[in-house]
C-alpha cells in the first residue's frame, strides 16, 4: 500500500524540503570524513575557499554551474510535461557535432555571424536528438526513458566514429577535431569584462554563462507565462484532461522534448565552443546525468535549478581543491559526497517531505 501524498505550501516545498535534504546529506558526508580522520569542519572551509575564496575558484565555479544549468533546465521542461529525459549527454552530444560542422562550414564569417550560427546549430541538433524519443513515445508508445538511454549509446559511438574516421584532426592522436576558427569560439569572461575595468584571472568561464542565464529565464517565461508552458504543465499534470481540453499531448511531448534537448545543446556551446574551442571525445564528463539531480532538487523551477547547479559547481570546484589539500579525501571520496547529494534529494524526497510537514504541523500548533 503507497503512502498518502504530502501536500505542503508551494514555498516549503521548492525552498525547504531542497534546503532540509542538502542539510541531511553534507551531515552524512561530514561523517564520512570523520570516518577517515579528517575535520568535516575543516574540510568544509577548504571546500568553500576553493570555490568561493577567490576570482580564479569563482570563475571555475561558474563554468561548471553553467553546464549544470543547461543540463538541469533540460530534465525540468520534460519534467513539466510528465517526461523524464535522461539523454542529455546524447543530445549535447549531437549537439557538439552539430556545433562542430558549422564551424567547418561558417568559419569565413564575420563573428557577429560565425558564433550565433554554431550556436543555433547546437541547439538545433540537441532538438532534433530529444524529438526523436519524444516522437517514439507519442508516435509509437516507447518509452522515452528506455529511448533515451539507447540513444546515448548511439550517439557515444557515433562520434567516436566521426572524431576517428570523419571529422578528426589530421596527424593527432586524440579523437579531436581541428581547432575551430577564431570568429566562431565565445569570448573568456576575463576577457570580455576586460573592456570594462575588470581585470580578472583567466578560466574556462566564458560567455556561455550569460546564455545559461537567458535560458533561466527563458524557461520560466516558457513554463509560466505562455500558452505552450501552460498546455506542457496541463499535459505532465495529467494527459486525458489535456486531451478532453484540446491540448494534444503527443504534441506536447515531441515539442517539450525537442525544447528540452536544445537546452543539451547549451552544454556543447560551452563546452565546445567556450573552452575547447575544438570537439574532443566525451567533452559531456557526466554533466548530463548530473543534471538530472540538479532539476529534482531545483523542484523543476528555473531559480531552484540555478540554485542547485551553483551547489554542484561549488562540489565539483571545492571538490578539485580540497583533495588537493587534503590527499586523504580523494576526488572519488568527493564524487561519493556528490552521490549522496543526489540521493537524498532523488530517492529519499519523500522522506524528507513528510519530515518537513511535521515540523510545520508542529510550527503551527506552537504558534
Amino acid at each position: 500500500m503507497s503512502a498518502a501524498p504530502v501536500d505542503l505550501p508551494r514555498w516549503a516545498d521548492t525552498a525547504l524540503v531542497p534546503l532540509v535534504s542538502v542539510a541531511a546529506a553534507l551531515l552524512v558526508a561530514g561523517l564520512v570524513v570523520v570516518g577517515i580522520g579528517e575535520s568535516p569542519l575543516e574540510a568544509t572551509a577548504l571546500l568553500l575557499r576553493g570555490s568561493l575564496g577567490s576570482a580564479e575558484g569563482i570563475g571555475f565555479t561558474l563554468y561548471y554551474t553553467t553546464n549544470f544549468i543547461f543540463t538541469g533546465l533540460a530534465v525540468a521542461v520534460a519534467y513539466h510535461a510528465g517526461l523524464f529525459n535522461i539523454g542529455g549527454e546524447g543530445q549535447a552530444t549531437i549537439a557538439g557535432l552539430c556545433a562542430a560542422l558549422a564551424c567547418t562550414v561558417l568559419g569565413a564569417l564575420p563573428g557577429f555571424l560565425a558564433a550565433p550560427l554554431a550556436i543555433l546549430a547546437a541547439a538545433a541538433g540537441g532538438a532534433l536528438y530529444g524529438l526523436i524519443p519524444g516522437w517514439l513515445q507519442a508516435r509509437r508508445g516507447s518509452h522515452v526513458v528506455i529511448t533515451t538511454i539507447m540513444l546515448n549509446f548511439v550517439a557515444a559511438t557515433l562520434i567516436v566514429y566521426l572524431l576517428r574516421e570523419v571529422m578528426g584532426k589530421a596527424g593527432s592522436m586524440q579523437p579531436e577535431t581541428p581547432d575551430f576558427p577564431a570568429s566562431a569560439v565565445l569570448l573568456p569572461m576575463h576577457k570580455l569584462l576586460a573592456p570594462l575595468g575588470l581585470k580578472l584571472p583567466a578560466t574556462p568561464l566564458n560567455s556561455a554563462f550569460l546564455l545559461a542565464l537567458a535560458a533561466l529565464a527563458a524557461v520560466w517565461l516558457l513554463i509560466w507565462r505562455t500558452r505552450l508552458g501552460y498546455a506542457i504543465r496541463t499535459v505532465g499534470a495529467n494527459p486525458h484532461a489535456a486531451a478532453y481540453a484540446g491540448i494534444s499531448p503527443a504534441r506536447i511531448t515531441m515539442v517539450a522534448m525537442a525544447i528540452s534537448g536544445a537546452l543539451a545543446g547549451g552544454l556543447a556551446v560551452n563546452e565546445a565552443l567556450g573552452v575547447q574551442h575544438r570537439l574532443v571525445l566525451d567533452f559531456t564528463a557526466g554533466y548530463g546525468f548530473v543534471g538530472i539531480a540538479v532539476a529534482l532538487m531545483g523542484r523543476a523551477h528555473p531559480v531552484g535549478v540555478g540554485l542547485a547547479a551553483l551547489l554542484f559547481g561549488i562540489l565539483y570546484q571545492g571538490g578539485a581543491e580540497l583533495s588537493f589539500d587534503k590527499p586523504a579525501i580523494t576526488r572519488d571520496m568527493v564524487v561519493v559526497i556528490g552521490g549522496v547529494l543526489i540521493l537524498f534529494a532523488g530517492a529519499l524526497d519523500g522522506l524528507f517531505r513528510r519530515a518537513v510537514a511535521v515540523l510545520l504541523r508542529v510550527g503551527r500548533r506552537t504558534g
